[in-house]
């Protein structure tokens, strides 16, 4: 009597290409979403490569790689807000993405730099070695490696509940980030204090309770207390690292008179993310067409 063969288990859906979904089909809006992370890059390297960069494009260019680096890990610790505020459970479909992103920021931003020291690894070593501030910053780019290393569903299935334990400290990676973007930064602080402000906010956030983190009001209290706690930061940064007048620039957030300072664009940044469940909502009552 033949024997009978058992029949394989279905393959488990993959994503070999950032652009498909978990099932492997063409996703437009994933693509939309790589196509948006990979637009700051392209147009910095276009602006580096045609000579578009000021007096000193290496330089230039480093600081926007890193900035860029910032920004993008910072978006992809909104990921999990937006989930929430939004009622949008989609957005956790390009969490991987965006963090993995934020890594291959990071890798530009250090190759633009070893660029800026004519690819002299040993001193880009030395520098690093030396230099606290960038010595903070390669300890991000290990510490986003091991993530990035770590972020597939096989190394997910393998670690377990260690998992998560290990992709929390992109929480302390982020910090450091922002600390690196404050002391590099020079006479102005504007990008490192808006950075702040926006991690201030996401972890502040976090610290809400279940029913308060899509509550518009409690949103509407978390933006208010992140902007005084953005300005007090900018002060004490201010105060104790440079000769500027600490005073005026934390008065300079009381109007618009110099712009619109990094402190304000937190605030601003805030209430929009606080009006979306109020915008949610309407959209529910609305009636519907015929």
């Amino acid at each position: 009597m033949s024997r009978r063969t058992a029949a394989a288990p279905p393959a488990r859906p993959t994503t070999p290409w950032p652009w498909l979904d978990r099932g492997g089909r063409f996703s437009p809006f994933r693509l939309s979403v790589l196509i948006g992370l990979c637009c700051p890059a392209l147009v910095l390297v276009w602006l580096l490569a045609t000579g578009q960069m000021g007096a000193e494009p290496w330089k230039e260019a480093t600081r926007d790689a890193g900035a860029h680096a910032i920004h993008v890990l910072l978006l992809s610790l909104f990921v999990t807000p937006l989930r929430w505020i939004a009622d949008w459970p989609k957005a956790l479909t390009f969490r991987r993405m965006v963090g993995l992103a934020a890594l291959a920021y990071v890798l530009l931003h250090l190759t633009i730099y070893s660029g800026d020291l004519a690819w002299n690894l040993l001193a880009v070593v030395s520098e690093i070695a030396t230099r606290v501030y960038l010595t903070l910053g390669f300890g991000v780019l290990v510490g986003l490696s091991v993530l990035g290393w770590t972020s597939t569903d096989g190394s997910q299935r393998r670690l377990g509940p260690k998992w998560k334990k290990i992709h929390r400290w992109v929480y302390v990676l982020a910090a450091l980030a922002v600390l690196h973007a404050f002391l590099q930064s020079k006479s102005r602080a504007d990008d490192a204090v808006l950075a702040a402000g926006f991690y201030l906010w996401l972890m502040g956030w976090r610290l809400l309770s279940g029913r308060w983190r899509a509550d518009p009001w409690a949103l509407l209290a978390l933006s208010v207390a992140v902007f005084a706690a953005t300005v007090g930061l900018e002060f004490v940064w201010y105060a104790t690292a440079s000769r500027l007048p600490a005073a005026r620039i934390a008065e300079a957030n009381l109007g618009f008179d110099a712009g619109i300072r990094p402190a304000q664009w937190v605030l601003l940044a805030g209430l929009s993310v606080a009006m979306i469940p109020w915008l949610r909502r309407l959209a529910r009552r609305s009636p519907r067409p015929a």
